[in-house]
């Protein structure tokens, strides 16, 4: 038996129905940007991509400690 995602990655499959590009797709997009702190990340993509706190959060969580 499979053992359920937790954490942020629990996000990840509403994230990419809600707004529709696949997760290594967001990863790429924080990864190249110009910011740099966790925060800073988050806002951006809620201001220039129209996402939730929620989502938005997971993802920069996620990718940044995958570094």
């Amino acid at each position: 038996m499979t053992e359920p995602v937790k954490g942020p990655a629990s996000y990840f499959p509403s994230i990419e129905k809600k707004y529709g590009r696949p997760i290594g797709e967001w990863q790429e997009l924080i990864r190249s940007s110009d910011l740099t702190k966790h925060m800073d990340l988050v806002n951006w993509l809620k201001s220039e991509h129209g996402m939730g706190h929620g989502h938005a959060n997971a993802l920069v969580a996620h990718t940044l400690k995958e570094g």
